[in-house]
């Protein structure tokens, strides 16, 4: 099959599952849930919390645009969470795969 054929989950699952981008998504998970539980926590005390900032800090800057919508704008977390580990995984894929084929000179750097 020919690199270029694949659909977009066949292309979104290659490039999410390397040890890269799980762990960039596992990140932005804690954060989230760590930003849920300050969120809970100040709930009922009255005062404001700026936790919810560290998600969109986390998932920055593809996240970011997504500000202007208010509230509606909190799509844009797992939005940018999901494009970034893409591109965190294009760029683990094009290193290991660059390095088990060697150079383009034909030199390994084994």
């Amino acid at each position: 099959m020919d690199k270029n054929s694949r659909s977009l989950p066949q292309a979104l699952r290659h490039y999410l599952v390397n040890p890269l981008a799980l762990g960039y998504l596992g990140v932005v998970l804690a954060v989230c849930l760590w930003v849920t539980v300050d969120a809970i926590s100040h709930s009922s005390s009255g005062d404001a919390s700026f936790a919810g900032m560290w998600a969109i800090l986390a998932t920055a800057p593809t996240s970011m645009p997504f500000l202007v919508a208010g509230p509606a704008g909190l799509i844009g977390i797992p939005i940018g969470a999901i494009v970034q580990a893409a591109a965190l995984g294009a760029l683990y894929r094009h290193i290991t795969e660059r390095q088990a084929h060697g150079t383009g000179s034909g030199v390994s750097n084994a």
